[in-house]
């Protein structure tokens, strides 16, 4: 015996379900049914019914005694008992068929829906591709209107090429006046050589004729002794 969960409604417990018979049980219990056309547990199953209105005709009609009203009334009554038994054979045949066609139908839907689904599915992913794309053109504009807005504020060439000109011929002046000065530096560290050399020069024949100057004195000097000491000698002898 086999126990299933069953919910009632208004409650969260789940009450158990008791079956009969298990799953598999079952099962045969179905086909069985289904084979001997015997839809409840309870009376002759109508196969049985057909056996034995067949097997009364077929016995009937082996006695050899004159029973040919006995054996039309079985015939008639097997042949009812087979029409009995035989439509719901076709019914249920209908309903089999209908059943098998609904299944291609649901076979051909689900293979619609999977074909569909991996549609979806590509459709999506290049979906995604053309997002990532436009995410990377979005940036792309967006930096081109930030370097755009850049160039908005900056002046116009004219007025930039005027003053790269107007910078142009500063430097070309300053290289000249730099030039100038260079040249003019040049010449005075010449010239403040020469003076350097002439002031040297100079010195040189100033200590020179210094020096002479000293000597004549000293000379003139010992000629003025030499002389007072001629004059002193003479008075000396003047006097003797």
């Amino acid at each position: 015996m086999l126990a299933k969960g069953r919910k009632v409604p208004g409650r969260a417990e789940t009450v158990p379900v008791n079956y009969a018979f298990g799953p598999h049980e079952d099962d045969v219990i179905i086909k069985h049914r289904l084979l001997t056309r015997t839809t409840t547990t309870r009376g002759e199953p109508p196969l049985k019914k057909l056996q034995k209105k067949f097997t009364s005709f077929v016995l009937e009609i082996e006695k050899d005694e004159d029973n040919n009203n006995d054996c039309e009334k079985l015939a008639k009554a097997f042949l009812q008992e087979l029409s009995t038994f035989e439509i719901p054979l076709l019914k249920s045949k209908a309903v089999i068929d209908a059943n098998l066609r609904e299944k291609e139908n649901f076979n051909e839907l689900k293979e619609e829906i999977n074909r569909q689904t991996l549609q979806a599915k590509a459709d999506i992913e290049d979906l995604k591709k053309q997002l990532e794309e436009s995410k990377i053109e979005r940036q792309h504009k967006e930096e081109c209107e930030a370097i755009r807005k850049l160039i908005a504020v900056q002046p116009p060439r004219s007025e930039t090429q005027r003053i790269i000109t107007d910078l142009e011929k500063e430097i070309a002046a300053l290289e000249a006046e730099n030039t100038a000065g260079s040249r003019l530096l040049e010449l005075r560290k010449k010239q403040f050589a020469l003076l350097l050399h002439v002031v040297d020069e100079l010195q040189n024949t100033m200590e020179e004729e210094q020096k002479n100057l000293i000597e004549e004195m000293r000379m003139a000097e010992e000629q003025k002794g030499g002389m007072e000491d001629a004059s002193g000698g003479s008075e000396a002898m003047a006097v003797d």
